[in-house]
């Protein structure tokens, strides 16, 4: 039994991979750049490091040949929307070329509910390629990350956390190392999970609870401030558009379900995630 895990090296499949080799499974990490120093770290526990492009079925029919299963995911955040649907047709077309037994594919969570948020919408393309393709597999759709939090480290180290967010709208979230686990679980059981798609989420907590919750992880106060979506929509309008959904609507997971689905993940709460961080120093 082997695994390929694509974007081995990087935030979702970094996070597969290492789930993967906790429960002892054999890893082929399919990684852009084998030298890197992400990929011997994984070559280091024992992972097999392949190169391949995204964007180029026949190197990820070398990367998927022999393999039990396949973690994929796509990204429109190098290359654009139309790039992200290019690798979502490549990823299909060579599963389909070696007969893979079960594709694990990355999505977003509502992103069949036609939101119109452009880099949902790439996904959905991907998701119904994928189903008329006639593969067997499973769609992982988590929501917000918690790391995501991260982009606005100069503003925590100030003091401030900030979102185009009303401070009390719950905000359903999961950590990386989570949805790894779900993946990993997914694998395990592929004649319980094939056909089928997971919205992937541990918590809910508001900007408000979460400026909180890092507050007392990193020692010092951080406080909650709201941000105009207005700008946002200008400097950014896909990311414009998904904070408008997030604001108006947001995601939909049934927590209690879905921890009955998978008991033995732990489901990491935001401020538990938080107080293991390592924050950056307050700005003097």
């Amino acid at each position: 039994m082997t695994i390929a895990v694509l974007g081995a090296t990087g935030g979702q499949g970094g996070a597969v991979a290492g789930a993967l080799l906790d429960q002892g499974l054999p890893v082929r990490g399919v990684v852009r750049d084998p030298g890197g120093s992400r990929a011997r770290a994984l070559a280091a526990r024992g992972a097999e490091i392949v190169m391949a492009d995204l964007a180029n079925p026949d190197t990820l029919a070398y990367a998927f040949q022999g393999t039990t299963a396949a973690f994929a995911l796509t990204t429109p955040f190098e290359a654009g929307l139309r790039a992200e649907e290019e690798q979502g047709m490549a990823i299909i077309e060579a599963a389909l070329r070696v007969e893979l037994p079960h594709l694990v594919m990355a999505s977003v969570a509502s992103a069949d509910r036609r939101t119109g948020i452009p880099h949902f919408e790439t996904k959905a393309h991907t998701e119904e390629v994928l189903a008329a393709s006639g593969l067997p597999a499973t769609v992982v759709a988590p929501t917000y990350f918690f790391h995501n939090v991260f982009g606005e480290l100069h503003e925590i180290a100030s003091g401030v956390l900030v979102l185009p967010l009303d401070p009390g709208t719950p905000l359903q979230q999961v950590s990386r190392r989570d949805l790894g686990r779900v993946v990993a679980a997914v694998i395990a059981e592929p004649e319980r999970w094939i056909g089928r798609r997971i919205e992937v989420a541990a918590d809910a907590p508001t900007p408000a609870q979460m400026a909180e919750a890092i507050g007392h992880a990193a020692g010092w106060a951080v406080e909650y401030r709201q941000t105009p979506l207005s700008s946002l929509r200008v400097a950014s309008p896909d990311m414009g558009a998904m904070f408008a959904f997030l604001a108006e609507t947001g995601f939909r997971v049934d927590l209690e379900a879905l921890r009955a689905e998978f008991p033995r993940v732990p489901w990491t709460p935001f401020a538990e995630w938080a107080s293991a961080q390592r924050w950056s120093r307050p700005l003097q």
